[in-house]
């Protein structure tokens, strides 16, 4: 498999506050403007979705603070809600009216953002694996408890869960996140394995907690933006991932006038790295429907 920085070209604008941020391009056609999540994560975990840049041209932000990125003077910039102004400056440095969307995990949180606060210049929206405390809607204890039941007889599990209590503990390290990393695949073999040891060099935690800071999350006026949201959305649930529980993605799906929920089963929350043709084939037939 072809690395993602081998494949595409970067370049560089300035946002609303002079930071300058990177952003990679892959693949011809339409533009496909690309949101990271993580927090905190460098956008090169998303590689090409798949092989999405078959179908689209992939326009991949590193949000700020993280990749080829540079941070910004003011750590309050780093909130989720803030996020939403490069998005809107990335697609003026492109020069588009109006430009489809797909934000992966937290990065669905900003890709709401900005579908709620620029609505004329989202085309069609993709939520992947979308985190969902934005609009309210995170999983529950009891989802928590179904989920690790179900992995219980697995031969990481006991690590994995273990580096779980040391989060709620108050562990921050990115070694950490990488130990409690199996619970994010359905299978845990070489390629997922490279996929979340590459975190190591990729996440930091300091953007992560700027993303979920004070005021950031403000879930009753976002659902109500969302309700006159318009336009074409994708929800894409998948049945093993622990972040975006199938019955809560069905409930974010509901939040939108004209939103497709689709449920790609048996695997976790980075689809791309296990199904990678079922990834870029659904998303591209949906943007070309």
């Amino acid at each position: 498999m072809a690395i993602f920085g081998m494949m595409c070209s970067m370049a560089r604008f300035t946002s609303f506050d002079g930071t300058e941020l990177a952003y990679r391009e892959a693949g011809d056609g339409v533009p496909l403007l690309v949101l990271a999540g993580g927090p905190g994560r460098a956008a090169e975990y998303l590689e090409t979705l798949g092989g999405l840049d078959a179908a689209r041209r992939l326009i991949v932000l590193d949000n700020r603070g993280t990749g080829e990125s540079d941070e910004p003077a003011d750590p309050f910039t780093y909130r989720r809600d803030m996020l939403v102004r490069d998005v809107e400056m990335v697609r003026r440095h492109l020069g588009l009216d109006v430009v489809d969307v797909l934000g992966h995990s937290a990065g669905a949180g900003i890709a709401m953002g900005y579908a709620a606060d620029f609505p004329d210049r989202v085309g069609k929206l993709v939520l992947l694996t979308p985190a969902l405390r934005s609009v309210g809607l995170s999983p529950e204890q009891s989802d928590w408890d179904t989920f690790l039941a179900s992995r219980a007889d697995q031969p990481w599990f006991e690590a994995a869960t273990t580096a779980l209590r040391r989060t709620a503990a108050g562990d921050t390290s990115v070694e950490n996140r990488v130990a409690a990393s199996p619970l994010l695949y359905a299978r845990w073999d070489e390629r997922s394995q490279a996929h979340a040891n590459a975190e190591l060099g990729q996440w930091k935690y300091y953007v992560a907690l700027g993303y979920n800071a004070e005021g950031a999350f403000v879930p009753g006026v976002l659902r109500r933006a969302l309700a006159d949201f318009d336009h074409p959305v994708l929800v894409y649930a998948c049945s093993e991932d622990p972040i975006s529980p199938v019955r809560r993605c069905v409930e974010l799906a509901e939040l939108f006038p004209d939103a497709t929920l689709y449920v790609h089963e048996g695997v976790g929350h980075y689809p791309w790295v296990e199904e990678p043709d079922v990834v870029a084939k659904r998303i591209a037939a949906f943007l070309e429907a």
